[in-house]
């Protein structure tokens, strides 16, 4: 196929195994993020991919060309990181431009303009790097990124070092961006929310695999396993009797009711459970119950409840079954 492909990669460091036996396309065009935990080997896989670490196993291929053995440089791969690494010596337009050194004058003073007016940032071209906010700072990279026409963008954590409003309104900018250059993007992130919001597909990494690549709709309602749904949020995870008991989805004796972070609502003609624990979260409450299972569930609700029992119902819709084995 045409775009970027890896099979079987495999990255080690030493004895330690970061990325084991791992799969993945990203067709031309197309936005893929890669989400997991600290450790997951996301950014090992994207390091992989780009060259900056020697893959011990595998191969990386764009269309017809094997790039296992290519230097970085020589790849036709762009890269963002967390820290922007602009150069302070530079102003704006001469970081943008950085990578059209070959170009004619007249051609890299549009493909800046031009770069500036996508990331929001007409106007800023002289400007010193130092006078940018971290959201500013955070355009004229990507700008940067994208100016030599990468055939694919490598994204390490672009975002995590801003706070989480301007990393929300971040996403928007970065999404936008890479659509209206029709730029081919490897994202990688530990935020779901960056995840969901910005990629065609995302992938889930744990312990050095890859467990599923699916788009956002696709892998928040249909989990694959229980790895999956619970790092997505899914849990606890229940059998299909107590499910129903509950008002719930039933179950195969080999499958498991993961519970949403919204399944289990208030129900005066519900099932009564003790209350064991309430906290205040971004404007609502957040009611942990004991089940009859002992296990503890999550009721949300817009103001404390009174200490005791709590009825509630478990919604069917806020449910996903998955295999009791994975």
């Amino acid at each position: 196929m045409s775009g970027l492909t890896v099979t079987g990669a495999v990255v080690r460091y030493g004895d330690v195994v970061a990325v084991g036996d791992v799969d993945l396309a990203v067709a031309p065009g197309e936005i893929v993020a890669l989400l997991g935990a600290s450790g997951s080997g996301k950014s090992s896989l994207l390091r992989g991919i780009a060259g900056l670490e020697p893959l011990v196993a595998g191969q990386v291929c764009w269309g017809d060309d094997d790039l296992t053995d290519v230097a970085v440089h020589k790849r036709g791969f762009g890269l963002m990181f967390q820290d922007g690494q602009l150069f302070n010596h530079l102003s704006v337009e001469g970081n943008v431009a950085y990578g059209l050194y070959r170009e004619p004058k007249a051609v890299r003073r549009a493909r800046v303009a031009e770069l500036l007016a996508v990331v929001g940032l007409s106007g800023y071209g002289k400007r010193r790097v130092s006078e940018l906010s971290g959201g500013q700072a955070q355009r004229v990279a990507l700008a940067r990124s994208l100016a030599p026409r990468p055939r694919l963008l490598l994204l390490d954590e672009p975002l995590s070092a801003l706070d989480r409003n301007l990393r929300e309104h971040m996403v928007g900018v970065l999404g936008d961006a890479l659509r209206a250059t029709g730029t081919t993007a490897l994202y990688v992130t530990h935020d779901q929310d960056e995840a969901f919001a910005l990629a065609d597909r995302v992938g889930v990494m744990q312990a050095g695999r890859l467990l599923q690549v699916d788009p956002p709709d696709v892998l928040w309602r249909e989990p694959e396993s229980r790895a999956v749904a619970g790092f997505l949020g899914y849990g606890p995870f229940v059998a299909g009797e107590l499910s129903q008991r509950l008002g719930g989805p039933g179950a195969a004796p080999n499958e498991l009711v993961g519970i949403g972070p919204a399944a289990l609502v208030p129900d005066p003609t519900g099932t009564a459970l003790p209350v064991i624990e309430q906290r205040y979260q971004r404007g609502e409450v957040l009611v942990d119950v004991r089940l009859p299972d002992g296990q503890v569930g999550t009721v949300r609700t817009a103001e404390k409840v009174p200490n005791g029992d709590l009825a509630l119902t478990l919604d069917p819709s806020g449910c996903v079954i998955v295999p009791v084995s994975h």
